[in-house]
């Protein structure tokens, strides 16, 4: 595999990301729409399923705001190829080519790269697996929903109690903001970082994929029934559909702390993912 068969592979990965919805978020919000009872809401998820299948039809991003570029890489130890430059110049082609918004700015004078690149910006996640193929996902964050990003360090004294009132209170705060419906994704344990990663990592799993932690799993169905009793809506304007799903990941932390971190993602849950072989043969997964 060289650079060029790479960066052409990641610039269809993001094509795909911003136009075509994971099958298990489409099927969620059938399944909304076939449960909800309020009127207005009913209209705000046909609404939403109709802009995806025709932004599909189309050929163009499901939603203007077409985010940061944020990436998940499994490697292989000893990798070669300069991936983060590779990235870089995806993400440039895809700005222009798709094309994307240009959301990246410079958090002090707001100047707009008018590429999406910039300081540390697209961020990549990297973890290293012993697999012969380099997987990529490919995770656009809008800004409705990261801004309604939270971190709580509780005390350890307030438990479970203390996690499920802080993540309610979060949804309820953020009301309409995040587009709703949305995913929640949870970070528990680690430390204040770890935390709010595992809350972004939290929402790559699949809604139809079962937590692998019986108790984190049982927690996730208490708290998606409890959110979606909040009647916050599609879009904030009523109904039974606050949340398509709530997933859970943590980590150990120190016996002084308990960190909680929520990391919301709106309805246009977008996320795609390859596998690229050494051979040069590319799997969109």
């Amino acid at each position: 595999m060289d650079e060029e068969t790479l960066e052409d592979a990641i610039v269809a990965l993001l094509r795909r990301s911003v136009i075509e919805l994971p099958g298990d978020v489409l099927w969620k919000l059938n399944k909304a729409l076939d449960s909800e009872t309020n009127d207005v809401a009913r209209v705000q998820l046909d609404t939403i399923i109709n802009n995806i299948e025709l932004a599909r039809e189309l050929g163009r991003p499901m939603c203007q705001d077409t985010g940061i570029h944020i990436f998940f890489l499994k490697l292989p130890r000893g990798f070669g190829l300069p991936v983060e430059s590779i990235i870089e110049r995806a993400v440039r082609r895809g700005t222009e080519e798709i094309p994307l918004r240009p959301n990246a700015v410079d958090p002090i004078s707001r100047k707009n790269s008018g590429d999406n690149v910039g300081e540390h910006m697209p961020y990549i996640a990297y973890e290293f697996h012993d697999q012969e193929y380099v997987e990529v996902t490919a995770f656009p964050k809008g800004a409705g929903s990261e801004n309604m990003t939270a971190l709580k360090m509780l005390t350890p004294a307030q438990g479970m109690r203390g996690i499920k009132e802080f993540i309610l209170d979060t949804v309820l705060r953020a009301g309409g903001k995040p587009c709703p419906p949305t995913i929640v994704g949870v970070g528990i344990g680690g430390s204040s970082d770890l935390c709010l990663k595992l809350a972004k990592m939290a929402l790559l799993r699949p809604l139809d994929a079962p937590n692998p932690d019986p108790v984190l799993e049982s927690l996730e169905k208490e708290l998606e029934e409890a959110l979606n009793e909040l009647g916050i809506g599609p879009m904030g304007l009523g109904g039974r559909t606050t949340v398509l799903g709530v997933h859970l990941l943590k980590a150990a932390c120190h016996t002084a702390s308990l960190p909680v971190a929520v990391n919301l993602q709106c309805w246009a849950a977008r996320r795609a993912t390859l596998r690229a072989y050494p051979d040069g043969r590319i799997d969109h997964l």
